[in-house]
C-alpha cells in the first residue's frame, strides 16, 4: 500500500511539473493540488488498514468499507474546498492531476 501511495504523490509531482511547463504556476498548482485530493484519502485509508491489521484485529470488512466511505468523502470534500478557496483554479490541471493519481497504479502493472 505505501508503494502505492508513493507512486501516486511521484506521479502527482510529474503532472505538476508538465502542467507547469504547458500552462503556467496557477496550473502547476492546480494539478499537484488535484492529484493531492486523491493520494491524502488514499494514504489515510491505507493508515488505517495498517493499523488495524498491526493491533491484531485483523481484516474486518466493516472497517474496509467505512473507511472507503471517508476515504471517498474526503475526495469529494477536498476537490469542494479547493474549488471554492483556490480562486485561480485551472479545472484543466486540477482534473488532469486527479486522474493521473488515480490512474497510477497502472504503472505499477506493467512493472511486473
Amino acid at each position: 500500500m505505501l508503494r502505492l501511495v508513493l507512486l501516486q504523490l511521484a506521479t502527482t509531482v510529474v503532472a505538476g511539473a508538465i502542467a507547469g511547463m504547458l500552462g503556467g504556476m496557477h496550473a502547476m498548482f492546480s494539478a499537484v493540488l488535484g492529484g493531492l485530493c486523491c493520494v491524502v484519502p488514499n494514504a489515510l485509508f491505507a493508515l488505517r488498514l495498517f493499523a488495524n491489521v498491526q493491533k491484531g484485529a485483523g481484516a474486518n470488512p466493516m472497517t474496509f468499507f467505512i473507511g472507503e466511505f471517508i476515504k471517498i468523502a474526503l475526495t469529494v470534500a477536498l476537490l469542494a474546498a479547493i474549488a471554492w478557496l483556490y480562486r485561480d483554479l485551472n479545472w484543466l490541471a486540477l482534473i488532469a492531476g486527479f486522474i493521473v493519481a488515480l490512474k497510477s497504479y497502472i504503472i505499477l502493472l506493467f512493472r511486473h
